[in-house]
């Protein structure tokens, strides 16, 4: 029985992959080397302290974690600058709707996201209110793919783990997901994410029927 989804922010809800990349790319031509979009992909679904140790890897680079503090501190305020001005228009197609979809048919919804920026970012696309918990980078000590994130937002909405549908965007997510012993739904591209139990190309024209039909779920 789905009695929960829940639901990681970035590539899933909201596209703020690009504002991520625009940062460490600035981050990156700062300390001297470049950073591509192909690097970009491992940065995905990972905490932002190990997102600079994969950065500083490429531009084989050795610092202080001090110094790696005062990096991550950077790169965040420039993310953190763009993120302000986001709007509810840059909610991705069909999310809303499936989400006023899932609060009709009384499943619980919670977000599980490393991002440490991801109640502002709610606030600002207006959907805070849709969703009956948050859990995200303030709140868990273990990235993805343990599964911390999601089992938390399980206890949270007092649902049990095998209950609950993971929504990800991320091969990290999936499994998260899959540690968490949770159903495992991939936004995105079937060949890097065919591993989860069903793979999507995004909300839009997808309904809740839909979920339950294709997982065998009451």
């Amino acid at each position: 029985m789905i009695e929960a989804c829940l639901f990681d922010l970035d590539g899933v809800v909201v596209d703020t992959a690009k504002y991520h990349f625009i940062a460490w790319k600035a981050l990156a031509e700062e300390l001297g080397f470049e950073f591509t979009l192909e690097d970009n992909e491992r940065l995905k679904g990972v905490s932002r302290m190990q997102s600079l140790e994969i950065l500083l890897e490429i531009g084989n680079l050795r610092v202080s974690d001090r110094e790696k503090l005062a990096m991550a501190e950077k790169k965040n305020a420039l993310y953190v600058s763009y993120i302000e001005k986001m709007t509810p228009e840059e909610t991705l197609p069909g999310v809303e709707k499936f989400l006023r979809e899932l609060r009709a048919a009384g499943i619980r919804i919670a977000l599980g996201s490393a991002s440490k920026n991801a109640p502002m970012i709610l606030e600002r696309i207006q959907l805070s209110g849709m969703f009956d918990a948050i859990v995200d980078g303030n709140s868990i000590a273990e990235a993805k793919p343990n599964p911390e994130v999601f089992l938390k937002g399980a206890e949270k909405l007092g649902v049990l783990p095998e209950n609950c549908v993971v929504f990800e965007d991320a091969i990290a997510g999936i499994e998260a997901a899959q540690n968490a012993n949770m159903y495992s739904v991939g936004i995105g591209d079937p060949e890097t994410l065919g591993f989860a139990d069903m793979v999507i190309p995004g909300f839009d024209g997808f309904t809740v029927d839909m979920l339950k039909k294709a997982l065998n779920c009451a």
